[in-house]
């Protein structure tokens, strides 16, 4: 499993781990804080420090977490947003750097807890730490993932908008793009430019696999967005939907030149995460 739908909805399985080990982080905090409250009330050395709300301490580490993480992945790949940067503000797209977002945090921790004394600083850290355990515990363990059904390209055979048999085990070429889409989804519509964009290399080779939809929908939605692939091809029983075991749209699977399966990812993909996945140019 790579994400859970919720209605028209998908929520990846790595960010539902974000938030459990987020949920983990601000629970330990907030005891701990409570506790030192209760400790200083029966008599403990009171310091002289504004009153810490553990929501304020855990808002600001989230902010701090999401800024950091998405500045240190777009510096890190500033190749892939400098056509597009506004892309950077579409936080919704894959394209976070854990170490950078940790960092971020770290320091907005400390910053806000400077006045509040050196054991609740710690509190902090320790909770941070927390969480960043159990996140790459539950990454490592992976209780709701599943092995992909799909290792090779599948030998299936679709239809071409004008009903042409296209078997897909034959398209080859040092990337084939597979993407589950339909015309309904917004996430599908809004990333169907950045696959045409890929398309036009000669190395790469996108498949634009409609699911459920009839010839007409299709063509129409194509020709009113100006795309022109080779391969737009029509899937009305959903074959590719269940061979992936994918749980909504937009799917996409990406394979090498021998056709196996080297990536998959459920949801919008962002320009730099598909550039990673391309071959070096003029190899």
């Amino acid at each position: 499993m790579d994400a859970i739908a919720l209605g028209p909805a998908l929520i990846s399985v790595e960010r539902l781990y974000a938030f459990v080990a987020a949920l983990v982080m601000l629970i330990e905090f907030s005891l701990l804080i409570r506790l030192l409250a209760r400790m200083h009330a029966r008599g403990a050395p009171a310091h002289d420090s504004p009153s810490l709300s553990p929501s304020r301490w855990f808002n600001r580490m989230l902010v701090s977490w999401v800024i950091g993480a998405r500045l240190t992945y777009v510096a890190l790949h500033w190749a892939s947003y400098q056509q597009t940067p506004l892309d950077i503000l579409k936080l919704w797209q894959p394209g976070y750097h854990l170490l950078g977002g940790m960092l971020a945090a770290t320091l907005a921790s400390l910053w806000l807890l400077r006045r509040h004394g050196v054991i609740r600083q710690v509190i902090a850290l320790g909770s941070l730490t927390l969480g960043l355990t159990a996140f790459l515990g539950l990454k490592q363990l992976d209780p709701l993932g599943s092995t992909h059904s799909i290792e090779r390209m599948p030998s299936i055979t679709l239809h071409h908008l004008d009903r042409r048999p296209v078997s897909l085990d034959e398209v080859r070429n040092q990337r084939v793009i597979v993407n589950l889409w339909a015309t309904w989804c917004p996430p599908c519509r809004r990333e169907m430019p950045l696959l045409a964009e890929v398309d036009a290399r000669p190395d790469v080779t996108v498949v634009l696999a409609n699911q459920g939809e009839q010839a007409l929908a299709v063509t129409r939605f194509l020709k009113s967005e100006r795309l022109t692939l080779e391969y737009a091809l029509l899937d009305p029983a959903m074959q590719l939907m269940g061979l992936a075991d994918a749980q909504g749209l937009p799917a996409t699977l990406i394979f090498d030149g021998e056709g196996r399966l080297i990536e998959r990812h459920i949801g919008e993909l962002s320009r730099a995460q598909l550039k990673a996945l391309m071959p070096p140019s003029g190899s």
